[in-house]
């Protein structure tokens, strides 16, 4: 994979906007799910789980090729606790990409629930059952959600200081145009 220095590789790109559409899609979802208590529940919990493992995996590609292409730098003239900030918002991004559907997987272990794929696709329980463990756990996995969308939009945030405000050229790295 090869890509110029001021842009991410292509592998990079597509596994962030796929990301970005499936995470803000499970926000959505996540929400409505907590939140109906009509038949569209159970539908939105078999899209849940699927797309909570997907996105697992996706994860894990992502953090592979990510180590494997490291990212462009960033300006030179971007002062220090900014670049600090970034760094750490990227980490926080991929612990938690990793961690949410894995505590929401053990989760529903705890509680002693499937975690269904598929009609036929039934993942093994990763933490023994524990109402107590459930609990704790469910709260985890909400407020883990809270702190990834708090993330998203600061990292959100930053993506348009650096294409409308700085223009310099961080957010075309991952949008993939050529510099001006």
């Amino acid at each position: 994979m090869t890509r110029s220095p001021t842009q991410f590789v292509l592998a990079a790109r597509v596994l962030h906007w796929l990301m970005a559409l499936l995470i803000v899609s499970m926000l959505f979802i996540g929400v409505g799910m907590v939140a109906s208590v009509s038949e569209r529940h159970a539908w939105l919990i078999s899209i849940h789980k699927p797309l909570g493992i997907a996105i697992l995996l996706l994860a894990v590609v992502r953090l592979i090729v990510r180590l494997r292409n490291p990212p462009p730098p960033l300006p030179a003239d971007l002062p220090a606790l900014q670049k600090f900030a970034a760094h750490a918002s990227h980490w926080l991004l991929y612990v938690l990409m990793l961690l949410i559907p894995l505590v929401g997987w053990a989760m529903l272990s705890a509680g002693g629930y499937p975690v269904m794929l598929s009609d036929s696709l039934r993942l093994p329980s990763i933490f023994p059952a524990n109402a107590v463990a459930f609990a704790v756990l469910r709260h985890a996995h909400a407020w883990l959600a809270m702190l990834l969308l708090l993330t998203f939009l600061a990292h959100l945030g930053a993506a348009l200081y650096h294409g409308l405000i700085r223009r310099d050229g961080v957010l075309r790295s991952m949008v993939g145009g050529r510099a001006p």
